[in-house]
């Protein structure tokens, strides 16, 4: 029990205390420039120059910027119309369109804050360039829409990222405490001389809680429909047929802890160690492109990060499976490594 109570917490504080950040970075900008002019070119440069963004590139068309903005490959467009150019120095104003992902509320204002800021910066250097003894009005009008959460309520990003964090839980607890408590009270020797093979034993601890979690997940829905008033924009069998690779996932995880601890009490504290480190890691509370790099790298190896993105993907974008289906392929893999690996970690002796 002592590196568990004093190794565990000192590597949770190393590692949370640089990624649980609230700062955004590196966002992820596409840019439909219509005008292709040296001035449209040029607003563009000062986007691409901040370091608040990461320019991704250039969109052909409307429709293939808006699949960018709901594949997550991109969080904010800009749209500059045709003759922008022309109506600055012709009639001094113009127009461009900033489409904000607005899932995160919070993190939405942020960017649209740096895109108004950004646009200022370049009014000003057109008023001097042009008008340098003259006070004149700011001569872009900026039109924003925020898809998704137009009304940017937190609630709305969070409530499916809670749902995870319930069905998580449930998986990662109830699976680590399942083949503990056998040992503990005994049973596991009168098991151990049946003729079951070891994945039957597996499985059979596996699937009971699997249609706990769920339940417990269609209960959340239910509740986020009624009570928050956040509906399933894409297809719910979709969301459940992610949901039940997922939980094999979990669930595996906590057999693997289950097959490692020999009391109740060692399973529930290094199943929680992973919980938290999964959880605060997952871009839950927090974007995972504001984490260092490093950390970014090991949270490809995290779950939960994956199970997340698709939630609010499908719950907020109404996302299908040609937009998630990267993200799903690796659920899989994870499934299907776990629980290969609890199966060999259970150690059945006649």
């Amino acid at each position: 029990m002592l590196p568990i109570i004093f190794i565990i917490p000192i590597f949770q504080l190393l590692v949370l205390s640089y990624t649980a950040t609230f700062e955004i970075k590196n966002v992820d900008l596409i840019a439909l420039d219509n005008d292709r002019t040296p001035t449209s070119r040029e607003l563009i440069n000062k986007f691409s120059g901040s370091s608040f963004y990461h320019f991704t590139g250039y969109a052909d068309n409307f429709e293939s910027a808006k699949q960018l903005i709901k594949s997550g490959e991109a969080e904010q467009i800009i749209i500059i119309e045709p003759g922008f150019e022309k109506q600055l120095i012709n009639e001094k104003s113009g127009e461009i369109q900033i489409i904000t992902d607005a899932i995160n509320g919070n993190a939405a204002s942020m960017m649209f804050a740096y895109a108004i800021s950004i646009i200022g910066d370049f009014n000003k250097n057109i008023i001097v360039a042009n008008n340098p003894s003259q006070h004149i009005g700011m001569p872009i009008n900026i039109n924003p829409l925020f898809w998704y959460n137009p009304e940017l309520d937190y609630i709305t990003y969070m409530v499916p990222g809670i749902l995870v964090l319930l069905v998580t839980i449930i998986g990662m607890f109830l699976g680590s405490m399942n083949l503990v408590k056998e040992k503990e009270i005994g049973t596991i020797e009168q098991i151990n001389v049946t003729p079951i093979k070891k994945y039957h034993f597996i499985a059979g601890k596996l699937i009971p809680f699997w249609l706990i979690a769920n339940i417990d997940l269609a209960i959340g829905l239910l509740l986020a429909y009624f009570v928050f008033k956040i509906p399933v924009m894409g297809s719910v069998g979709l969301l459940f047929f992610v949901a039940s690779i997922y939980l094999v996932g979990i669930l595996s995880i906590g057999l693997v802890i289950s097959t490692l601890t020999n009391t109740m009490q060692q399973a529930m504290f290094i199943a929680w160690f992973f919980l938290v480190i999964f959880i605060l890691m997952s871009g839950l509370f927090t974007p995972i492109e504001s984490m260092p790099n490093w950390a970014q790298i090991m949270n490809y190896g995290n779950p939960v990060s994956y199970f997340i993105k698709i939630n609010r993907m499908i719950m907020l974008k109404g996302s299908g499976f040609s937009d998630i289906q990267q993200e799903l392929s690796i659920l899989v893999a994870f499934a299907v490594v776990l629980f290969s690996f609890s199966i060999l970690r259970y150690r059945k002796t006649v």
